[in-house]
């Protein structure tokens, strides 16, 4: 089954800083059908003024994944931590027992992020904050694990969940597919470019959420950056 979720169905709001669309229920948008997928329970299409951001603010038993598409997020926490992560690249905080932590766009431009929440297998344990750098040329034709919770996934991100979050750049015409297993919860958004998830077509920043296929086939039909979350 692959239910295409069109960006202008999503939820959102307007706080004129911040541009925000919701894949799955939050804040004040609530959609019941669109509750989460799986372990999968946050999506959001944020785009952020320069010079604005998030204030400090607590989170607890969540891993909260970050991927920049466009510009840069500045990240500072209760742990010590700060860091800039630039388009392309992914941060991870596993909030754990806890953690107060701000997000701000520190660029002369906007700022545009993915920010996915999946929950952890279980509460508590101590907070931690990562990044790195993912580079576009070496997700070409290829998925490549950015986060997941399988400490054999290479370079990736760790993250306290059943889950993987990976990402692929694709040139029109270019297939690539994914082995996610019938009983897996699959969503997949285009950052850039519209493409075909078996024979369905997905556009821009719209979300595909995938069940019940063992192998998922992309096709891309014009140039295109895609991020895949792969959960319980």
């Amino acid at each position: 089954m692959i239910d295409v979720r069109p960006f202008d169905s999503l939820g959102g709001a307007d706080h004129g800083w911040l541009q925000a669309k919701h894949h799955f229920s939050f804040a004040s948008y609530f959609d019941p059908a669109r509750a989460h997928w799986g372990a999968l329970r946050v999506w959001n299409d944020d785009t952020i003024a320069p010079n604005t951001g998030f204030p400090p603010h607590p989170h607890s038993d969540m891993e909260i994944i970050t991927y920049v598409r466009k510009g840069a997020i500045t990240h500072k926490d209760s742990l010590g931590n700060t860091g800039r992560t630039e388009a392309g690249d992914v941060q991870v905080m596993s909030a754990g027992a806890g953690v107060i932590h701000s997000e701000y766009n520190r660029e002369p431009e906007d700022t545009q992020i993915f920010q996915i929440w999946i929950e952890p297998d279980r509460r508590g344990g101590p907070p931690a904050w990562g990044a790195r750098p993912f580079p576009k040329d070496d997700r070409s034709g290829r998925f490549v694990v950015l986060a997941s919770g399988d400490g054999g996934d290479g370079e990736a991100l760790p993250i306290r969940t059943d889950a993987r979050v990976l990402g692929a750049t694709l040139k029109a015409g270019q297939v690539v597919d994914y082995p996610l297993g019938a009983r897996r919860h699959g969503y997949l958004v285009p950052a850039v470019g519209a493409v075909e998830v078996d024979g369905v077509r997905v556009g821009p920043r719209d979300g595909a959420a995938i069940t019940g296929v063992d192998t998922v086939r992309v096709k891309a039909l014009e140039d295109a950056e895609i991020v895949l979350v792969d959960a319980a």
